[in-house]
């Protein structure tokens, strides 16, 4: 079935609110094997936003719009959808008592006349009870076409979609969609595409697609079955070839794991403490590490030496290095992860120093050079690198792949040691 998402209100247009929930119905019509080929927004005008409507009628199934169900003048939305679908407004008084009740138990004891227009509503429709505010959801269906209408603020949206919306989409889409997020690190996106491509082009049922992250990438593979356990079995051979072909670059095949997640799971399963060492990043690495439940096992101290001094009386960072080589280079980086692991007694420690920007670049150290050095008990590893965009940008880019060097520091270790 094709659905179509519009989004109504000027303030999107003018971009004064960011559109987070276009990208959260795409996703979770994604789930359940809806085609979506549309996306419209449209400003609060009656006009404009019933040729949109019609438009989206004559070419999907199902219409989901959200925003614009409140009390003002400018909510035009219920009004505008239930014209053009041909439902005169009818008071339900179910909705009213809802109303009643939540201003009954809010801050605002007085409700104003406008507010009664949201217990006005098509008339036959299916009504979506709003747990979190005042305006109902809305179902409407004529000649075998949906028209769902949800209010806009996230925060009543997304619990009413979780609740009521997805079960009722399931059922008009009967079959069981099952996907896996594969996430890899330290493999760029063009060559998994490139290693990838001859999947790609014979896809059927499962089917891969690419995400492209800041410093990793994700493939999700999904599959359309008549159950669960159906749609599981024809998942599992892609899996099996993409872990064939990626192996140890593949991090976690769960969509809620993070890299960082997947890393502390490693060093508590090694029993291994880690120390960082940060310069341009200024604490981003140990504020990703320490964001995960659990590190205190493994995370014995980050070190912040951004300045010269810093790095000479936290991390005995020899004088000649600074003078001779500078902040930026290898040998650096070097001394900044030996000595962390020294000085805090830790099997590995994480050194990154760099230039991010966008001014103090030289010929010599350029903006987006970056050092990430590891010192895992006597092995030393070091990168450079050469990272392009913004002052973020760049410092994000560091700590991802100051992650995957880690990461991989440990697994080739162990490796190794069989």
């Amino acid at each position: 079935m094709v659905v179509e998402l519009v989004c109504v209100g000027t303030e999107l247009l003018l971009g004064n609110i960011v559109n987070t929930n276009a990208a959260f119905l795409a996703r979770q019509c994604a789930m359940l094997g809806l085609s979506m080929y549309h996306q419209s927004v449209v400003g609060d005008n009656e006009e404009r936003l019933k040729e949109t409507i019609r438009t989206a009628l004559d070419r999907s199934d199902i219409v989901i719009l959200c925003g614009g169900l409140g009390p003002t003048q400018d909510d035009l939305t219920k009004e505008t959808a239930a014209a053009v679908m041909g439902f005169p407004l009818v008071e339900d008084a179910h909705s009213k008592e809802r109303i009643e009740e939540y201003f009954k138990n809010s801050p605002f004891k007085i409700i104003t006349d406008n507010n009664w227009k949201q217990a006005l509503v098509p008339e036959g429709c299916i009504v979506i009870d709003n747990h979190n505010g005042t305006a109902p959801g809305i179902i409407m269906e004529k000649d075998g076409k949906s028209m769902i209408l949800l209010p806009g603020p996230p925060n009543e949206l997304i619990p009413m979609f979780h609740q009521d919306i997805f079960p009722y989409l399931n059922r008009l889409q009967p079959e069981t969609i099952y996907s896996v997020m594969v996430k890899l690190c330290g493999v760029g996106e063009s060559l998994v595409e490139t290693e990838i491509l001859d999947l790609i082009e014979a896809q059927e049922n499962p089917t891969i697609a690419t995400y492209a992250k800041t410093g990793e990438v994700h493939l999700r593979v999904t599959a359309r079955a008549s159950d669960e356990k159906e749609a599981r079995k024809l998942v599992k051979p892609m899996l099996k070839e993409l872990k064939k072909r990626f192996g140890s670059h593949i991090y976690a095949t769960d969509e809620a794991t993070t890299l960082e997640e997947s890393i502390v799971a490693l060093l508590k399963e090694k029993n291994l403490t880690l120390t960082t060492a940060e310069s341009c990043t200024g604490g981003m690495l140990s504020a990703r590490l320490t964001n995960v439940s659990g590190v205190s096992e493994v995370f014995k101290q980050g070190f912040v030496a951004y300045s010269n001094r810093a790095k000479r009386k936290l991390l005995d960072v020899k004088k000649n290095t600074l003078k001779t080589y500078g902040a930026v280079s290898e040998k650096t980086a070097k001394e900044m992860a030996k000595n962390g692991a020294f000085i805090t007694g830790s099997d590995i420690c994480v050194s990154i120093t760099g230039l991010a920007g966008p001014d103090g670049g030289t010929e010599t150290t350029p903006v987006g050079l970056v050092y990430i050095a590891c010192a895992y008990q006597n092995e030393l590893r070091i990168r450079k690198f050469h990272f392009k965009g913004n002052r973020q940008k760049i410092r994000e880019l560091s700590t991802v792949n100051a992650l995957t060097l880690l990461r991989s520091c440990i697994l080739e270790k162990e490796t190794a040691g069989k």
